[in-house]
């Protein structure tokens, strides 16, 4: 099984292009991206697969074997990937993901990307959160003997981000696997600790769903960015600085959103047969 390895600002994705009638167990996923017993990532992007919508579908899998909706690291990445392959030029594409088709366009011979992410909302349906229909904005939850501002979005997958006047790595280690799996988000939700620096950059630590601490992330910094915007926080060009690096976002009246960020390749080669049906006690 030939694999290829990129990461996008330390946040690293194994791309696997099988044929469609060929299935990844969720074991067989945790093994390839754990980093001790198999290749080592953030989670698998397989495709291109067929589409009926647009030219290229994805499904993009968790390190614990989930399936996520979207990811803009993971979608920076796959473009790459498509554009390595000489399978799109320098003209936009569209890409299908289970939390729906973005656009993207390959800058600087691949080395940037940038990504049509869709339009932003806040509403509680659509997210989803738990109660009465409503926007979530600077609401309070409890986790513990902790009280939280946070509002919550979605951009095709749910987050909640936490509105700090300082944050950390610990603090997004220590609260956010809790506010992963509270009983509000039925789906889950990625996790952003925010502050604002000023009206165009912002600073986030992120809990990813299904991978945990992650040092970056394209939909975290989409959703903590349009938050920062709808609270009249910072202008509609902002940059999200993450322990791995930054991205740009750009925001439009409706929310629609661009993100644009770069892509490195690390490697590529074939994972071997013995490793797949290998069963390590520790998984």
């Amino acid at each position: 099984m030939k694999f290829y390895k990129y990461h996008a600002l330390g946040n690293d994705y194994i791309v696997l292009d099988l044929p469609d009638s060929m299935a990844l167990t969720p074991d067989q996923i945790k093994l390839i991206c754990h980093r001790n017993y198999g290749i080592g990532s953030d989670g698998i992007l397989r495709g291109p697969l067929a589409s009926d919508k647009c030219e290229f579908g994805l499904r993009i899998f968790n390190p614990d074997g989930s399936e996520a909706e979207k990811s803009g690291n993971g979608l920076r990445i796959f473009s790459r990937y498509l554009w390595d392959q000489q399978l799109v030029q320098d003209q936009p594409f569209q890409i299908e993901t289970p939390g729906g088709i973005v656009i993207s366009e390959i800058k600087e011979k691949g080395r940037s990307i940038t990504v049509a992410m869709g339009k932003v909302s806040f509403h509680s349906s659509e997210i989803p959160v738990t109660g009465l229909p409503r926007d979530v904005l600077q609401e309070t939850m409890e986790i513990a003997d902790q009280s939280f501002t946070y509002c919550a979005a979605t951009v095709g997958n749910p987050h909640c981000v936490v509105l700090c006047d300082s944050i950390s790595a610990e603090d997004v280690k220590t609260w956010g696997p809790a506010i992963e799996v509270d009983s509000r988000f039925p789906n889950r939700t990625n996790v952003q600790f925010m502050k604002i620096l000023d009206q165009n950059n912002i600073q986030i630590e992120i809990w990813e769903r299904g991978a945990g601490y992650t040092l970056a992330s394209g939909s975290s910094s989409t959703a903590a960015a349009a938050v920062a915007h709808r609270l009249n926080l910072c202008r509609a060009d902002i940059a999200v600085h993450m322990p791995g690096g930054t991205i740009q976002i750009q925001i439009e009246n409706d929310y629609s959103t661009h993100m644009t960020g770069p892509v490195t390749k690390v490697c590529e080669g074939v994972i071997a047969e013995e490793m797949l049906i290998s069963k390590p006690c520790r998984i």
